[in-house]
């Protein structure tokens, strides 16, 4: 665990190094955020409007010491420029927060299963399966949907 001046674990923002600029058009500009895989977060910066994926970047995540922090960026910025962070990394702390990282860094490495792996039975809507198997008991003479359906 990594511990800053005032011996508390250090919080994800006090791992980026941005300035005063940066960290002005994160609070003035719109962002949205999408979980895209594990470590790995979709910044999208909402202010360009229609051309909104042009500005989306995955920021990638890792875990420093107990504290889930940004560490990659595809940008320009964050690849070319070595004396600050970028805005999407300080937008996924700042704006995001821990929830969104730390549900990155618990996302699945494997697929969840697909809906038809989890129910192979077709069911209709009165939730029988459709092989004919039906308890109409306790409806009297009346007869429930599927059977309904199948005179």
């Amino acid at each position: 665990m990594e511990i800053n001046e005032g011996g508390r674990q250090k919080s994800a923002v006090e791992y980026l190094n941005f300035g005063a600029k940066t960290a002005k058009r994160v609070t003035w500009e719109a962002w949205s955020f999408r979980i895209v895989g594990p470590l790995q977060v979709l910044v999208t910066n909402e202010s360009y409007g229609v051309e909104r994926d042009l500005h989306a970047y995955v920021v990638a995540v890792e875990d420093v010491g107990g504290t889930i922090v940004p560490r990659e960026c595809e940008c320009p910025a964050d690849r070319f420029r070595d004396d600050y962070d970028c805005k999407h990394k300080l937008a996924l702390v700042a704006v995001a927060g821990p929830v969104v990282m730390n549900a990155a860094a618990e996302f699945p490495e494997k697929p969840l299963e697909s809906p038809d792996s989890v129910n192979p039975t077709p069911v209709t809507d009165g939730g029988h399966p459709k092989d004919g198997n039906c308890e109409c008991e306790g409806l009297g003479t009346l007869s429930c949907w599927p059977c309904y359906r199948a005179q």
